[in-house]
């Protein structure tokens, strides 16, 4: 077989391909699990709209063509979110959002230039989403697969950070924080 060409049948890939959940990952899980027991509630996959522009093509027999293309509401939907603190958490895959350095970001050597377009196109929606939840106000918080486990005391220490939290409540959830990194 040639380097490159797929190993497994197109019947097995695609049964393969349909397994991966886009919600509800075991990461995702685990983190939603350390935030509820900490005392923290949240959403889940809530629409936040921010502003975009239109993919409408222009018509070139009219003056409208000069104008520029009428804005239209877009969504993000983060993994979790705190409305609370305006936080909004995002627990990417490494392979599918390009975790660089990662031991688990490789890219396939199936169809390559295919692959790298998608996964690169993910990374950088990634970015621009972050980037208009930023601007609107937001904190965002990204907790990568590989280090899920390692993000509870981080994502704590940043939410300590608002002048929202209440130091009586603050100082519980660092020190809860810090027992559950000595574990």
């Amino acid at each position: 077989m040639k380097r490159g060409l797929d190993k497994l049948t197109k019947e097995h890939r695609s049964w393969n391909m349909s397994r991966i959940r886009g919600m509800d990952t075991k990461p995702e899980v685990a983190v939603r699990q350390h935030l509820h027991r900490m005392g923290f509630r949240f959403r889940l996959h809530v629409k936040i709209p921010i502003e975009g522009r239109a993919k409408l093509p222009l018509r070139r027999d009219s003056e409208a063509a000069q104008q520029r293309r009428p804005t239209r509401v877009r969504f993000v939907r983060p993994d979790i979110v705190l409305p609370r603190y305006k936080t909004a958490i995002f627990v990417h895959g490494c392979f599918w959002h390009r975790h660089k350095g990662c031991k688990n970001c490789t890219t396939p050597t199936h169809r390559q230039e295919f692959w790298l377009a998608k996964l690169n196109g993910n990374a950088a929606r990634d970015k621009l989403h972050q980037r208009a939840l930023r601007k609107l106000g937001w904190r965002v918080i990204v907790v990568w697969e590989c280090r899920a486990s390692d993000a509870i005391p981080r994502i704590i220490n940043r939410l300590n950070k608002t002048s929202r939290v209440k130091d009586m409540k603050a100082v519980k959830l660092r020190d809860d924080a810090h027992a559950l990194s000595n574990r």
